[in-house]
């Protein structure tokens, strides 16, 4: 995924997705199937993988990608969104802002990977 896509709400193109599903395998430590990033959409079990393989094509839709790019933020790859990034705020100090972000994105591939159970 482009910074433009990820700070464009209205789409991800195909190629934005399958960089973000290699971008994820990276940060999960483990290559994720079309499978798994159907699970992660919430896409049906039956015929989600398929989904995910035509998004690939044409890209997501706004749905999908709206859930894509939050969770997309598990990756270092990506910035953390505007509305969940409260660490620059005047009661966090400087020096602990860099292990609050790290601690964030941890959690969030402890999202991803409950999401896939």
């Amino acid at each position: 995924m482009t910074f433009r896509a990820f700070l464009d709400a209205n789409g991800m193109t195909g190629p934005e997705l399958k960089q973000l599903r290699d971008d994820l395998s990276d940060a999960l430590g483990r290559k994720l199937t079309a499978a798994d990033m159907a699970k992660l959409c919430a896409l049906p079990e039956n015929g989600g993988a398929d989904t995910i393989r035509r998004w690939e094509v044409r890209g997501p839709t706004p749905a999908a990608t709206k859930v894509l790019r939050v969770l997309a933020m598990a990756s270092d790859r990506y910035p953390i969104l505007e509305k969940f990034d409260v660490f620059d705020r005047h009661d966090i100090r400087e020096e602990d802002r860099p292990a609050k972000r790290a601690a964030f994105r941890a959690q969030m591939r402890e999202e991803v990977r409950r999401r896939l159970g």
